[in-house]
């Protein structure tokens, strides 16, 4: 497994060089969200260029307001996470973060969950839903309909019993790690997600070149 850490400006001020240095590989930042507004959050270029420079894989994710109900939402939303992703280059998936919402509206957050990351998908990104393991992949979203994306599931003390196709676990909200100051969240990666995509060329990384045959000489 992989080790990694998520955070927002909720965290502070980090050393990345010492979070690096204690074994973590790969870091998910907040850009921002649609939770107070449309946002991109304060901390997020500050935390992506520490973080890089560091030696770190990053990822991002978009923190889904309560509206994010249907196609509409979900497009909006994913057009709003492109532009504060521009230009920037990510290792790991980016990610549309699934809480705020009331699970009554189940199938519409999986519209809009699906459109948003259909756009992003069109982008060019490797996108991925973060949600719980109960109250996000089972009672919000229709998890037949999202399988084809990546998985970050928050799981606290066991391991997912509902999305079992993770490829990231959350599974602490209280982890310490040298470089932050009090308590962060801890993950764990099955996957080698940095080696797909900047091989592959996504997430801002170039396409690669397909050979042609050289025609043999008659």
């Amino acid at each position: 497994m992989i080790k990694g850490v998520d955070i927002s400006h909720w965290n502070g001020s980090i050393d990345f060089d010492k979070v690096k240095a204690s074994g973590v590989e790969f870091v998910i930042i907040k850009a921002g969200g649609s939770d107070k507004g449309f946002y991109t959050d304060p901390m997020f270029i500050t935390n992506y260029n520490k973080a890089k420079a560091a030696g770190l894989f990053v990822g991002a994710y978009y923190f889904a307001g309560k509206n994010f109900r249907g196609v509409e939402a979900g497009f909006a939303d994913a057009q709003r996470f492109i532009k504060i992703l521009d230009g920037l280059k990510f290792e790991y998936p980016v990610y549309v973060d699934i809480e705020a919402q009331e699970n009554r509206y189940k199938e519409e957050i999986t519209d809009a969950a699906v459109a948003f990351c259909n756009m992003l998908e069109s982008a060019g990104y490797f996108v991925g839903i973060y949600a719980s393991d109960i109250a996000g992949f089972k009672n919000k979203l229709n998890h037949e309909r999202i399988k084809s994306y990546a998985h970050w599931v928050a799981r606290y003390g066991k391991e997912p019993e509902v999305c079992k196709d993770f490829g990231i676990w959350q599974h602490s909200s209280k982890g310490r790690v040298p470089g932050i100051i009090g308590s962060v969240d801890l993950d764990l990666s099955s996957v080698d997600y940095a080696k797909t995509i900047t091989e592959k060329g996504f997430n801002g990384y170039d396409k690669p070149v397909k050979k042609t045959k050289k025609k043999e000489a008659k």
